[in-house]
């Protein structure tokens, strides 16, 4: 079977454009990383990369579930869920990691927020989760005892 000179084209530009198309995409979907905020050496610096100085308030609204004893801190199984009206984002710090920063999320106010992860630990400390909703941060903190360390070094 012959193709056409036409139909080649076509394919060839049909191609084209949706290679085009494909390669602008990923600019505009990836979202803002704060780079600082992940790279920050101290749970302090951190928050003032990621939030800036905005006030920081404690909040029984925040559950973080996650083992009291963690045997390996490779992989310990945390759940964070909040019931906080208007909260726009959640991020989970672990203090004595050599980036306090573990993950951020950004969630629609109009969500009920709950997020799972595993995450890596070096040894046992504070796990710290910051939900930001309007110009204020709310606080939750959860010691886990880690008893083989999961982030080398």
């Amino acid at each position: 079977m012959t193709i056409s000179r036409r139909r080649f084209l076509k394919t060839v530009g049909g191609s084209l454009a949706c290679v085009a198309l494909a390669a602008t995409i990923p600019v505009q979907v990836l979202a803002k990383r704060s780079d600082e905020a992940f790279q920050s050496g101290s749970l302090e610096e951190a928050i003032k990369a990621k939030y800036g100085s905005l006030p920081i308030e404690d909040s029984s609204q925040i559950q973080i579930k996650a083992p009291e004893i963690a045997e390996n801190g490779a992989f310990v199984p945390v759940t964070i869920s909040t019931d906080i009206p208007g909260a726009t984002s959640i991020s989970i710090f672990a203090e004595a990691n050599f980036s306090p920063l573990v993950a951020s999320f950004d969630v629609l106010p109009r969500m009920h927020p709950d997020v799972s992860l595993r995450m890596r630990m070096a040894k046992t400390s504070d796990i710290t989760v910051l939900v930001k909703a309007g110009d204020k941060l709310y606080r939750a903190t959860r010691e886990v005892k880690v008893t083989i360390g999961g982030c080398g070094g």
